[in-house]
């Protein structure tokens, strides 16, 4: 379907501080040709991100962070999760930009190579954000401390994992967000290409 297949009735900004909540009062095309029943559904407006899985191909490793997420604060595994190098893409940027500045705020270590996995919605049924993921080739030797912009809040733990440790991370729920679960799994099948070209 396309763009005339939606009849926006009515559009509100509910909210607009940090982030933008939109609500929208609209009909759709259904499938067998007719017109939904007006619906009325919140929009959250947060821009767009990129996030990067730094990648060792020598020695096999991937660079990840750990820091607090407000997303998961009633979480019984606790509010400090374990991610992938991310950002949001701000005006004039792109989204190589973003995990390029990123890479070095967050982990402290600089991009050598980018590969671009995928581009992907993060929860199209409440908010339009979409994601820009990358695989990107590191030395992970350089790794390790805290980082993140003070300003910021940005309390970063960084720490390597063997890539074969971050397979069981995912299984056993150390690692429950999408994008580094998209991002390692996407290794998992890439990563002998990869290691053959990136060594």
């Amino acid at each position: 379907m396309k763009q005339e297949d939606i009849k926006i009735l009515d559009h509100q900004l509910a909210y607009q501080g940090f982030f933008k909540l939109e609500r929208y009062h609209l009909k759709h095309r259904l499938f067998n040709g007719g017109w939904s029943l007006p619906l009325t559904r919140e929009l959250f407006e947060r821009g767009h991100a990129a996030a990067v899985l730094p990648y060792d191909p020598v020695r096999d490793e991937i660079i990840l962070i750990e820091q607090f997420r407000i997303g998961a604060i009633h979480s019984n595994q606790g509010a400090w999760l374990t991610e992938i190098v991310a950002g949001v893409i701000e005006v004039n940027e792109t989204a190589e930009d973003v995990v390029r500045r990123e890479a070095l705020e967050e982990s402290g270590c600089p991009l050598q190579q980018l590969e671009l996995i995928c581009n992907y919605y993060v929860s199209p049924g409440g908010t339009s954000e979409q994601l820009t993921l990358f695989c990107g080739r590191v030395d992970a030797s350089l790794a390790g401390g805290i980082h993140g912009c003070q300003e910021e809040g940005e309390d970063i733990r960084v720490f390597t994992v063997p890539f074969t440790e971050t397979l069981n991370m995912i299984s056993d729920g150390r690692i429950n967000s999408a994008s580094p679960i998209i991002a390692i799994q996407w290794l998992s099948i890439n990563r002998d290409r990869l290691r053959s070209i990136w060594q």
